[in-house]
């Protein structure tokens, strides 16, 4: 079969800029798409080719018309779930192919893709396998009725999926990730304040954690599953010429006896590699010699969920930490020589005095790269859930983490002024 596997546009919309000229935080990063890569590589039997079209200044219908594919699958996140459901009504009026959706959103809310005339089927949670026994179960003529993690649209009742307990099987370790597919962009994929061409490899997916805000857990039913150190040394030297690594994991600490082996196996390798990864406060409380290992080895940078200063909202957030503990791991990380990327949540309820407490907490604690976003209730979260009744922006395109969806305590001209304040003064100062 012809397969082509789609990232979509920068698709986002801002309220900042729509309703009061203030500039919105553009995106400052733009990365390979490494679940695509993941999936293509299950797929070297077939035709296969990635458009990656946040890089890509070609037409869509001239994409189409170029390869002429048998299947489109698309991956998106929430923010570009309305422009992927266009692109797949557009795939049906060019080439008539079969089209799946797979991804975040599709993975917490099916039923959105759930369109008679532009989506034939839904693939949620960690896609590799089944969307190759999707590709196999359509190549020779077979319904879909029994294959976990896949589902055929039904316009007329809601999507269901057969229930699939995730194991380390489903990561497929002996598989590698089809690289060579985005070879062509890779001069897109740059760390813009180094100028360095970044990687993307995975180590491990999903989460045991449930933060009320992230859907991550949910891909997985929660479980942690991690990649053998054979497999993620295999990757990362798929990519000899790319000087920096993004461990792109939910917390690539999350199993330190797997983390240490890994460190021991690269450094064993003799690989030089400069390493951005994620990691909770609590890990380096728990371990802060690990670090020190993984800084011997290339270990740069590290991005932090702090989320909040204060502990009765991280508490409400179910991040199972405390402010206390935040400033003890921002202290050792620097202890250590990493830079610290901290990721802050900024409530719909926000005052000025909670604006100052967070830009207090961020200086006197020296986080060296401030990342701000606004608490958006995303499909699929508990935080949807509680909030479901407060949305009254229902339109996906503003679901990007940087627009309140939910009615703000402050003047909102004023919240967002002082939002998109500290994020410009925060990323003038700040490095990786």
């Amino acid at each position: 079969m012809r397969i082509l596997l789609i990232n979509p546009p920068n698709c986002g919309r801002s309220i900042p800029e729509e309703r009061f000229g203030i500039e919105s935080i553009k995106q400052i990063f733009r990365g390979e798409p490494l679940c695509l890569e993941v999936l293509a590589g299950n797929l070297r039997d077939h035709d296969v080719s990635i458009l990656d079209l946040k890089a890509d200044t070609r037409t869509f219908d001239k994409a189409l018309s170029d390869f002429r594919p048998d299947m489109v699958g698309f991956t998106a996140v929430t923010c570009e779930a309305n422009t992927v459901l266009k692109l797949a009504r557009r795939t049906k009026e060019v080439c008539g192919a079969v089209v799946a959706v797979g991804g975040v959103h599709a993975s917490n809310d099916p039923d959105f893709f759930n369109v008679y005339g532009s989506v034939d089927y839904v693939v949620a949670g960690l896609g590799k396998k089944s969307f190759q026994e999707l590709v196999r179960d359509l190549e020779k003529g077979r319904d879909i009725t029994s294959t976990s993690g896949v589902a055929k649209i039904c316009h007329d009742k809601p999507i269901s999926f057969e229930k699939h307990e995730y194991s380390r099987e489903d990561l497929l370790d002996h598989v590698a990730p089809d690289y060579g597919l985005v070879a062509g962009y890779r001069d897109s994929y740059v760390l813009p304040t180094l100028g360095l061409t970044v990687g993307f490899v995975c180590t491990a997916f999903g989460c045991p954690f449930s933060c009320s805000f992230c859907s991550v857990g949910n891909l997985t039913g929660h479980r942690y599953l991690t990649h053998s150190a054979d497999a993620v040394i295999r990757d990362i030297s798929l990519l000899p010429d790319v000087p920096v690594i993004r461990l792109v994991d939910a917390n690539s600490f999350g199993n330190p006896e797997g983390s240490n082996a890994l460190c021991k196996a690269i450094q064993k390798s003799g690989m030089t590699k400069t390493f951005v990864a994620d990691a909770r406060a609590d890990s380096v409380i728990a371990d802060p010699g690990l670090f020190s290992m993984w800084k011997e080895i290339g270990l740069r940078t590290v991005i932090v969920g702090f989320e909040e200063v204060s502990n009765a909202r991280l508490d409400q957030m179910q991040k199972q930490c405390t402010v206390e503990k935040n400033q003890e791991a921002i202290g050792l990380f620097h202890d250590i020589g990493l830079t610290v990327v901290g990721d802050f949540i900024v409530r719909h309820d926000y005052t000025p005095d909670d604006f100052n407490a967070l830009e207090d907490f961020i200086l006197e604690n020296s986080v060296d790269l401030p990342m701000l976003s606004v608490l958006t209730p995303l499909p699929g979260t508990d935080i949807y859930k509680t909030m479901k009744n407060e949305i009254f922006i229902t339109d996906l395109d503003y679901y990007t983490l940087t627009n309140a969806v939910v009615p703000t305590k402050m003047n909102e001209e004023d919240f967002y002024s002082r939002f998109s304040r500290m994020i410009s003064s925060f990323h003038a100062n700040g490095k990786v």
